[in-house]
């Protein structure tokens, strides 16, 4: 059994929890504990505490891309616990700009630890590239394969050392795969940002043979436009999940869509709520 507790999200599903752009899963598995993600900032810690969840009971924290809004909270989760080790990818790491219709923002949006708070961490970090099984049944992506045909609905940008900005590929995305023995594939994916048909893909490929039971992601789609949004939709049912849980950057125009494509398939949720997949 699988059961998935968001600790922060865009939209409040238990009223004593609070929301804010987020996000942050706690995974409770038979063999792990897992943090998925740390939030926009300490806001994660406070809905844990109103769901009796002990942070310090975490065997390992994964980082899903090197945003903001994933890891703002990672420093107030390393004082609650000394000694899971961190997955983040290796090039996750720099000053991160995003664009709004077509002109690119005045913020930082990467990960905002600086230097000296980032170096007593530094024996925590495991550092990832390809995929890392943590044993037979559990993988971390690592850099997800582009799907040529699905580009991503946006795009960000990173310095290019000579005073201008260079596209950033993304990859650093990464996702978290759990096989469920007699079921399937639950796929864990912090944004999608290399598209979630692309993630479902790369899943699959990892456990050879397996169907994609569950999805619980954040798609990026909310700045996308309905085409694009239709396309996704249709790729992402291709695939074949039996259970579909958007979150995060979804956007409420695409979940709604979703929820029409998948019927009660498609699980609302939000802060507070818990997912139970057996």
């Amino acid at each position: 059994m699988i059961s998935v507790t968001l600790l922060s999200e865009n939209y409040v599903k238990d009223v004593s929890c609070r929301a804010e752009f987020g996000l942050a899963l706690w995974i409770d598995t038979e063999e792990r504990r897992i943090l998925f993600d740390t939030g926009a900032s300490g806001l994660f810690s406070e809905n844990a505490a109103k769901k009796g969840i002990d942070l310090n009971a975490a065997d390992l924290c994964v980082i899903s891309h090197g945003h903001f809004d994933h890891t703002g909270g990672m420093l107030c989760f390393c004082r609650e616990n000394r000694g899971a080790k961190i997955y983040i990818h290796r090039d996750a790491f720099g000053v991160t700009y995003g664009a709004t219709g077509g002109q690119i923002d005045g913020y930082d949006c990467g990960i905002r630890w600086n230097g000296e708070e980032l170096m007593p961490l530094r024996d925590r970090l495991v550092l990832t590239g390809g995929p890392l099984f943590l044993d037979e049944d559990a993988v971390i992506s690592g850099t997800i394969p582009d799907v040529p045909e699905l580009q991503p609905a946006e795009a960000f940008f990173r310095p290019d050392g000579a005073g201008g900005l260079r596209r950033d590929t993304m990859s650093h995305e990464q996702f978290l795969a759990i096989r469920q023995k007699g079921k399937g594939i639950v796929l864990f994916s912090g944004c999608s940002h290399k598209g979630i048909v692309a993630a479902a893909r790369y899943a699959k490929r990892l456990f050879p043979g397996e169907p994609l039971y569950a999805v619980v992601a954040g798609m990026h789609l909310i700045g996308a436009d309905n085409a694009t949004r239709r396309r996704v939709i249709d790729c992402l049912a291709e695939e074949e999940p039996k259970l579909v849980a958007p979150i995060h950057c979804t956007g409420l125009a695409a979940i709604c869509m979703m929820r029409e494509r998948f019927g009660h398939r498609c699980i609302l949720t939000g802060a507070g709520g818990t997912l139970r997949f057996d």
